[in-house]
Order: structure tokens, then sequence, then C-alpha cells
């Protein structure tokens, strides 16, 4: 059975012009254990794609289903819960909240589950860890390079135990070298967390060490290679 089945996907933006189709019936079919990369020029709809399929975004018509959970029949409350339980985001800019630390920015998704103080700490701690950042918790993300900001940032999407990883140009906004370590870091973050992954990616190195990668143009996926 697939962990994310999706059929039919429409969405559509309301524009000044007039509407602007970004998904046009599209199907995408994921097995649990994956790692999918999507691939396509900028302003494709990517990133649209990825907030569909977190619960980020809603759509027009389809059907979305990860796991069990049918997307499309979420309310806005079941969809922030299904985000946090579930999902684990990366994004190409960090997002981590500058007054906080390293260790409170990635303790924070389970502060809003309303997990105890000492699970927090324990579990955030062990992330930071085994991000190689042991050394960094107290510090907050001004003090942090931009390697280690988005090292925080995975630890942060992994800490809630997320069956899914939905990262949105993780490497990005990273030189070459350290980008190619967060490759090799998300790669085993994956393997070992037992996560089912999407990568929308411009970077060739992280698309090809995924099992499998596909193209979004014209509001279809389509397999490359």
């Amino acid at each position: 059975m697939p962990f994310i089945d999706v059929r039919g996907l429409v969405k559509t933006y309301s524009t000044p012009a007039g509407p602007l189709p970004v998904l046009a019936d599209l199907d995408l079919t994921v097995e649990p254990g994956q790692m999918i990369a999507v691939v396509g020029a900028s302003g494709v709809g990517k990133s649209t794609l990825l907030h569909v399929l977190g619960g980020l975004d809603g759509f027009d018509s389809g059907t979305v289903k990860i796991g069990e959970t049918d997307i499309g029949l979420l309310t806005d409350e079941g969809r922030v819960r299904f985000r946090n339980r579930h999902v684990g985001f990366v994004f190409q800019f960090h997002h981590l909240l500058p007054e906080f630390t390293a260790l409170e920015n990635v303790e924070m998704p389970l502060r809003i589950a309303g997990e105890r103080a000492d699970t927090r700490e324990t579990q955030a701690r062990g992330l930071l860890g085994r991000v190689g950042l042991t050394e960094r918790a107290v510090h907050r993300p001004g003090m942090l390079s931009g390697g280690e900001q988005q090292r925080v940032a995975v630890a942060r999407a992994l800490v809630a135990r997320p069956a899914l990883l939905l990262a949105d140009e993780p490497t990005g906004n990273l030189e070459e070298h350290t980008a190619t370590e967060m490759h090799v870091l998300l790669r085993d973050m994956h393997r070992e967390h037992g996560l089912t992954s999407i990568i929308a990616t411009h970077n060739s190195a992280l698309a090809a060490a995924c099992d499998s990668v596909l193209r979004l143009e014209g509001g279809k996926l389509r397999q490359v290679g």
C-alpha cells in the first residue's frame, strides 16, 4: 500500500490577471521508505506540491492521502495536528526563531504538542548531537553558520518523530562543500528514522542520491531516467 497516494490533484492560484493553474491533474505514488527528488524550473510549483502534501496549503480538487489520512477531509485544526505529529519540514531558509537557542528551536514542535519539558530536552539534545551540534545547543541562530543553522532545522524537523520528511531546496543557500555535507546528513537521517522523504531541489547531486527523480512540468510529474 503506498504511503503517499495522490490522484488528480488540481491547484490554481487567483491573480489580478486571472486564474493561474499550478498543479493540473497531478498523480503521485510513493512507497513507504522511499526518498524521492522533485526537480523542475523555478516557479513551476514544487513548493506548492510540498505544501499541499504537508497540509500547509489547500487544493481545488483531487485526493491526497498520506498513510491512512485523507488530507482533503481534514479541518484546518485537523491539518495543524497532522502536520505537527506526522510531517517534518526543512525549507531553503531555516526559519529558526532568532530569540531562542538552538536547543529551544529544536524543542519547539514538542512544546507545541504539549510534551513534558524533560522529554523535550532529551529528544532535542539527542538530535542536536546526531547532527554534530552538541556544543552549539545554547547558541542562538545568529551565532551559527549557514550550515549549522540548516542542521538545527533538520533536527527540529525530526524531533517529533514524523513519518514524512518534506524538504524544499534544503541546500539552496549553502556553498558547495556544506551542501554536500547536508546531502549526506539528509540521506542518513532518512534511513535512520525510517522516513518517507520528498525533496524539491535544483541540486543534481542531491537528486541523484535519491531513489527516484520526478520532474514537475506543466502541472504534472514525470519520471526522469
